[in-house]
C-alpha cells in the first residue's frame, strides 16, 4: 500500500466582498510568474511511486473561508487512511492547525507538516475565520507526534515572528529555519522531501 500524503494549499483574505472586488481588479498578472512551478508541483515525482499524494483544490482561494474550507477539507477524509501525512503551506497550514484542534481527525497522522504557515492568532491582525486560540497548540502534540515546521528568514509574506510564536506554544515540534526562500515560490524543496522520508 502506498504512503498517503495530503497537501492543502495557501489562500489569501480580505475582509468584505467589496476588497475583494477591488483585489481582482487591482492584481496585476506577471507574465514570467504565471507557469511558474513550485515545489507542490513536483511533490508525486520527488516522494516517488512508493506514495500517493492528493492536492486538493480549496474554494475561492483568493477570499477564503474557514467554513467553505473544512465543508470541502471534509470530503477527501474518507479517501484517507491510517498514518496519512498532511501538508500545509501558508493559510493552508493555519488551516489545517485550526481544523485538527476543532474537528479533529478520525485516522492516525504520522506527520505534520507547515510551510510558511502564519499564526493565526486574532489579536496580531486579521484572520477573518481562520484564528484558533494559541493556548490549545499543545493539543496537535496527542493527534501527532511528528510536527514540522519551516519558515525562510527572508519570507515577504508571513513574519519570522509567526514561526517564533509556534516555537512558544509547541516547543517539542520540529522548526526548521532556512534562509533566502522567501515565501517559499520554489521548484525545489529537498528538506521537506527528507523529512517526509524519514518518518518512522
Amino acid at each position: 500500500m502506498k504512503k498517503q500524503v495530503i497537501f492543502v494549499h495557501g489562500g489569501d483574505i480580505v475582509h468584505s466582498y467589496k476588497e475583494y472586488i477591488s483585489f481582482l481588479k487591482e492584481y496585476k498578472i506577471d507574465k514570467k510568474k504565471l507557469n511558474r512551478k513550485k515545489w507542490h508541483a513536483f511533490l508525486d515525482k520527488n516522494l516517488g511511486k512508493n506514495y500517493e499524494v492528493i492536492k486538493p483544490q480549496m474554494p475561492n482561494a483568493f477570499n477564503a473561508r474557514y467554513l467553505e474550507w473544512k465543508i470541502w477539507f471534509g470530503k477527501f477524509i474518507p479517501l484517507t487512511q491510517n498514518n496519512v501525512t498532511l501538508i500545509g503551506g501558508s493559510l493552508g497550514g493555519t488551516f489545517l492547525i485550526k481544523y485538527l484542534l476543532e474537528e479533529g481527525f478520525p485516522k492516525k497522522i504520522k506527520g505534520l507538516f507547515f510551510v510558511a504557515s502564519p499564526f493565526g492568532d486574532r489579536k496580531k491582525y486579521y484572520f477573518a475565520d481562520f484564528h484558533f486560540n494559541p493556548k490549545r497548540l499543545s493539543r496537535l502534540n496527542s493527534k501527532c507526534k511528528n510536527i514540522f515546521f519551516y519558515q525562510s528568514k527572508d519570507d515577504p509574506i508571513v513574519p519570522y515572528s509567526d514561526f517564533e510564536s509556534f516555537k512558544k506554544y509547541i516547543p517539542n515540534a520540529n522548526f526548521i529555519e532556512l534562509k533566502n526562500r522567501g515565501h517559499f515560490f520554489q521548484e525545489k524543496f529537498p528538506e521537506l522531501i527528507r523529512d517526509i522520508k524519514a518518518l518512522k
